[in-house]
């Protein structure tokens, strides 16, 4: 049993919260007092309840977040009733901007406003020993990070071997794009450099080889950048058989010698680098406050893939202000010829309290009234062509960035990817007239018959995709299915070298993996 416990609602089992963590880790003599309860999105209301009941806690703190918003209300709904002593104290970015209008603020006892470890603390000490706080909304307190203490130790063994372990070398961003959060840091400062190396090494000792860092700007200061790369590069060349996966967000134009040097150096598959373009428009991103030099970054990116074992997870957003279908098209095709190996289609979101929350009536955009909020329509996008889009972001995930389609992809993309890929998706959305539940055979099925519609060699292609993939359906362009399969794998594969000696002149850029 706990006086104190910290729950939230992650998106998936393999992620583990840091928010609760971090407050666990500056609770001080309460931490003894405290225990610490992951659910997730799918986890039965009835068994939290269980769960929760089951450590007769006096105060229960609930971290809220865009993704858990709706189950959170349910969740402190039913809290109420089955445990009506209990204090209730919510925290995290969804709560804590447009708070007074929210239904779970009337629920809850306490509501903290932004960084919460220390507010938390507090409270927490308050409402078990008295004095009775007086206000039900608390700020937070802006807190150098250097004074924190990391979570590191509360990542326990089922964690390390199971999960995604996540860290902060930094908080805060000194950007100030108006889609974004982080609009509203006045910087970004350091945790300490010393308790940081300690609890990588801790966590490195005890088994963690998944390690993602949630700095919006990672390598804004490169010395503290190199710092870390250069920990993690030791640890390799004195464990070369261990495996170990780095993800890291960068800033898209900045990328000097000294840290390219360093990224060069590590081996394929082990960094993973999440990149925000989100345009290419110089005229959308000063409608949202965005400095970025679009011709370095284009260089950044073209040279990590060159050069790089680094795995390019690269995030455009549709829908900004001031941006056409035709002008998201332009930037997609740019990417495309910069061959990332991801690239995520994001519809725009209106998040509580950013700056494009205060700006949408003014800029005619118009979201939806439920999380997340995504886009319906604006004076550049009609919520027709935010649909198709939200189809085509769909369809991309399944096909471009699953890693299923390499083969066909660039006879699918041609010399026109989007308008080429959303011809595909439109296709796909008559056919289907869904984007979930949908066998992976009847996928490649449809994508075959597209193909089809190209040439020979694409449709030849899409079925070498199919039998690369090890699936064993039996989709209709298989002639014999599973039977007769090495047969057929092997007759396709004669037939598609011999079609590539007689018609390379016709085929697509096929170099773009090697060329970037």
């Amino acid at each position: 049993m706990a006086d104190i416990v910290l729950c939230t609602l992650n998106a998936r089992y393999s992620h583990a919260s840091l928010g609760l963590r971090s407050l666990l880790a500056n609770l001080g003599d309460l931490r003894a007092r405290a225990r610490l309860l992951e659910f997730t999105l799918g986890t039965p209301l009835a068994r939290m309840l269980e769960a929760l009941a089951a450590e007769r806690p006096r105060v229960i703190g609930i971290g809220v977040y865009i993704w858990n918003v709706e189950q959170t209300l349910v969740l402190v709904r039913a809290l109420r009733e089955r445990l009506p002593e209990a204090r209730i104290v919510l925290g995290g970015p969804e709560i804590s901007h447009e708070t007074q209008t929210q239904l779970l603020t009337a629920l809850a006892d306490h509501v903290i406003l932004g960084a919460g470890e220390r507010a938390f603390a507090r409270l927490a000490g308050q409402l078990l020993d008295g004095p009775r706080p007086l206000m039900k909304i608390i700020p937070g307190e802006d807190t150098d990070p250097t004074e924190l203490a990391l979570p590191n130790a509360f990542y326990d063994a089922d964690d390390i071997a199971h999960r995604h372990l996540y860290l902060e070398a930094s908080r805060g961003c000194p950007f100030k794009c108006a889609f974004c959060l982080s609009a509203l840091d006045r910087s970004a400062r350091p945790f300490d450099p010393t308790a940081l190396a300690d609890a990588i090494d801790d966590l490195l000792a005890r088994g963690a080889r998944r390690f993602r860092f949630v700095d919006r700007t990672f390598n804004l200061k490169v010395a503290n950048c190199l710092s870390i790369l250069n920990r993690f590069g030791d640890w390799m060349r004195a464990h070369p058989d261990e495996p170990l996966f780095l993800h890291f967000e960068l800033i898209p134009d900045r990328l000097p010698q000294a840290l390219r040097e360093v990224i060069a150096s590590f081996p394929v598959g082990v960094l993973q680098f999440e990149i925000g373009v989100q345009s290419f428009d110089p005229r959308v991103q000063a409608m949202m406050d965005r400095r970025q030099d679009d011709a370095a970054t284009e260089a950044n990116l073209r040279w990590l893939r060159r050069h790089t074992g680094a795995h390019l997870h690269v995030d455009l957003i549709a829908g900004l202000p001031g941006e056409t279908l035709a002008g998201f098209g332009a930037g997609f095709d740019r990417l495309v010829a910069m061959n990332p190996h991801e690239i995520q289609v994001g519809l725009l979101k209106r998040l509580r309290g950013t700056p494009l929350a205060a700006r949408a009536p003014s800029l005619g955009l118009v979201f939806e009234t439920r999380a997340p909020y995504t886009i319906v329509s604006s004076p550049w996008l009609s919520a027709a062509e935010v649909a198709r889009l939200a189809r085509f972001a769909r369809h991309w995930d399944l096909i471009g960035n699953s890693g299923r389609f390499r083969r066909s992809l660039p006879w699918l993309l041609g010399d026109a990817p989007f308008e080429r890929f959303m011809a595909l998706s439109e296709t796909l959305a008559a056919r289907l007239g869904r984007t979930h539940g949908v066998a992976y055979e009847r996928w490649c099925e449809l994508v075959h018959a597209h193909a089809a519609t190209i040439s020979a060699l694409a449709a030849a292609a899409v079925r070498e995709d199919y039998l690369a993939s090890g699936a064993s359906g039996r989709p209709a362009f298989l002639e014999r299915g599973i039977a007769g399969r090495k047969a057929g794998v092997d007759r396709w594969r004669a037939t598609l070298r011999d079609r590539q000696r007689t018609q390379l002149v016709h085929a697509p850029d096929e170099r773009r993996d090697a060329e970037g």
